[in-house]
């Protein structure tokens, strides 16, 4: 086995791309990357995040995973995160032995801990080691120092998996999380950068950045916005007049 070695699960997001960088830095060749190939990430986001590991010549594996296999997952309870960390992370502990790797880092900041995050319980019972939130970091501290650092992503929107779009108790299928992913991809095609798509049954409650909420005052927009959707399965597309906000699903009325 390699000594001081380490795998990090990397997404190709903000926390996890300054994480790989410095760990990169310092470990070299003693280190690897596994990018979890998932229906709730995105193609977008898995081609980004494997582009950068070629570009940085880091070594890395991808990790084929059904979270639809997970007893509960679809059934969407408040649990569902921990459910599917504990599974998704198991994973990548056993590919990680297999490359001799025994430590495995997860990009988790301070700010996780201020939201309601129930997958942060099993990267703890699995022994995942969290270098930025046990350093202190916060979001901006890591937007700032990868600015300074020449990442790409230092201004990248956040993300969080397509499953957390849907209201606890609300049954996730494959068809509503594609119908999810093709809106998103559909407002990002538009310009907009920071979106979210609410599933609610047959209805779509978009999100986006406050300050871009003013660009639906097109009538146009909006009936080109709807078209699309309706094309997509959506029987009913609202815009939620608060914007963007971090877990707008995690109550049961979705508020």
């Amino acid at each position: 086995k390699l000594r001081h070695s380490l795998t990090v699960a990397f997404s190709g997001g903000v926390d996890s791309t300054f994480l790989l960088k410095a760990a990169h830095d310092i470990l070299n060749n003693w280190l690897l990357a596994v990018i979890v190939r998932m229906e709730a990430f995105p193609e977008r986001e898995f081609k980004e995040a494997e582009n950068y590991v070629k570009e940085m010549g880091i070594k890395y594996v991808v990790l084929p995973f059904d979270e639809f296999n997970i007893p509960g997952f679809s059934d969407n309870p408040p649990d569902r995160c921990y459910l599917c960390k504990k599974a998704l992370f198991r994973e990548i502990i056993r590919h990680s032995k297999a490359h001799g790797i025994d430590c495995v880092a997860d990009g988790s900041n301070l700010d996780d801990l201020l939201d309601y995050r129930p997958g942060m319980k099993a990267v703890r019972e699995l022994g995942i080691v969290s270098p930025l939130q046990e350093a202190g970091m916060t979001k901006d501290d890591i937007r700032i120092l990868s600015r300074e650092m020449g990442l790409s992503t230092w201004n990248k929107p956040s993300f969080a998996c397509l499953a957390s779009r849907f209201p606890f108790g609300d049954k996730i299928t494959r068809e509503k999380m594609h119908m999810v992913d093709q809106g998103e991809e559909y407002l990002i095609s538009l310009g907009f950068d920071q979106v979210r798509v609410r599933c609610h049954g047959k209805l779509a409650r978009i999100e986006v950045a406050p300050a871009a909420r003013s660009k639906f005052f097109s009538i146009d927009l909006m009936d080109q916005i709807v078209q699309r959707f309706t094309q997509i399965g959506f029987s009913y597309v609202s815009l939620d007049l608060q914007g963007y906000r971090t877990g707008s699903t995690n109550n049961q009325d979705g508020k």
